[in-house]
């Protein structure tokens, strides 16, 4: 069993907080398995009697009854018989249906999930936790649908260091698998490359593109298609949309508007098939418009994406870096470091340096470079060239691709490898 213990954890700290405790994340990725088998576990475990965890799949045709809200707000209130705590647990919840509140003979009132679930909340003794797909139960929905008493609780597909856990193979290969295939929890279970690659093509087409068309009402396919190709080709460039319509005119010679360009973008973003790091002036201290980055929230959906054709790997460090420092709960930039030099006619000029990653938690802040190797001194001096150039005392840090032994060189950048720096969270701390 993978553990999950970031999530549980982060469950257990929201028990009982008189909130809707939503989980989200992009399908396929555990959030039913979290909350069916691991959290309901824990409540065993803790003396939590069974008949105080209501559980209901609603994909399920045997629960297809209580996809009436009034069904199933009644069902639930029938299990409520004591003043203990009850522990609700509710899988796809946007399976239950909005229909017209037949109390009311005239106007729009309906009635939906929401209403239910708000309703339980007036019970001291019921908490409450759900799952939703991505078509219908969106972070930014959570906030408008349950008006300040949602509270989401974001799942993302395996990290290195619970795929590697839970690696069964020899693990020297586990970062190259992890590479290539990605954290979807599946993938753990299928032995060879044909069946991995064909669960996660088919994962991105018959689900996560079916979810955007419904849900967006998209007219135009081969655009938004197009559009997962190129993103899925130039993760970790600077880019927006405007730069990507001018795409589509030179290389596909078709007109597409920056603002459609920038829709669809903000439509896999909300599915969670993308992340996307805005770039911050560290001197000047304030946030740059675009361009800006976009990411994967999964490494082998973009790889599937492709037909695993292009495995950079550069390009896919930085990604896995960048959904770890994600899920460690940091806000994560992209920071530029501006500064003025001489040419060699003595003039002056303005440049720009990239830092790969400003990641800030509370009072915390770590400046990330990814970098393949740094096996040269010429090599080490052009991947630290921005660090070098940040004025402040905040940790300074070169992730590289080898299994080396952390060091810090003269100004004090720490050098970590890429394993160990997923697997061991304090090695941010060396």
């Amino acid at each position: 069993m993978i553990e999950r213990k970031y999530y549980l954890d982060k469950l257990i700290r929201k028990k009982e907080n008189g909130l809707v405790k939503v989980i989200t994340g992009i399908r396929r990725c555990g959030k039913s398995y979290l909350l069916f088998h691991i959290f309901y576990n824990y409540l065993i475990s803790i003396g939590v009697e069974q008949d105080h965890i209501i559980t209901l799949a609603l994909d399920d045709v045997e629960n297809m009854q209580y996809r009436n809200p009034l069904e199933l707000g009644k069902y639930l209130r029938e299990q409520i018989v004591d003043d203990k705590m009850y522990y609700v647990l509710l899988d796809e919840i946007q399976n239950v249906a909005t229909i017209k509140n037949p109390y009311v003979a005239s106007g729009e009132d309906t009635v939906g999930f929401v209403d239910v679930l708000n309703g339980l909340l007036h019970k001291r003794n019921v908490d409450v936790y759900v799952t939703g797909s991505n078509s219908k139960m969106l972070s930014s929905d959570i906030a408008t649908q349950f008006r300040g008493r949602g509270d989401e609780i974001r799942v993302n597909p395996l990290s290195f260091a619970e795929f590697y856990a839970a690696y069964e193979g020899d693990k020297h290969n586990a970062w190259k698998e992890y590479c290539t295939y990605g954290g979807m929890p599946y993938i753990l279970s299928l032995p060879t490359h044909e069946m991995k690659s064909q669960y996660l093509t088919d994962l991105f087409a018959r689900t996560y593109l079916t979810d955007v068309l419904e849900r967006n009402k998209v007219s135009d396919l081969d655009v938004l298609e197009d559009l997962l190709n190129v993103i899925s080709s130039s993760i970790g460039s600077l880019t927006n949309p405007t730069k990507l319509a001018n795409t589509f005119k030179s290389v596909k010679n078709r007109a597409v508007s920056s603002r459609t360009i920038d829709y669809y973008l903000n439509y896999l973003i909300d599915a969670f098939l993308l992340s996307k790091a805005y770039r911050f002036d560290i001197k000047g201290k304030k946030y740059i418009g675009t361009p800006l980055k976009y990411y994967f929230t999964d490494i082998g959906l973009r790889n599937a994406r492709l037909n695993f054709r292009q495995t950079e790997e550069n390009h896919i460090m930085e990604n896995v870096i960048y959904n770890e420092l994600l899920i460690r709960g940091f806000n994560v930039d992209v920071g530029v470091v501006e500064y003025n030099y001489k040419d060699e006619a003595g003039k002056s000029k303005k440049t720009q340096l990239e830092v790969d990653f400003v990641a800030n938690q509370f009072d915390r802040r770590y400046y990330i470079q990814s970098a393949l190797c740094v096996g040269t001194t010429e090599k080490r001096l052009q991947e630290t060239n921005s660090l070098n150039r940040i004025d402040d005392s905040f940790k300074k840090i070169v992730v590289v691709k080898d299994d080396i032994i952390p060091w810090h060189d003269e100004k004090g950048v720490l050098y970590v490898g890429i394993e160990q720096f997923l697997l061991d969270e304090s090695a941010m701390e060396l």
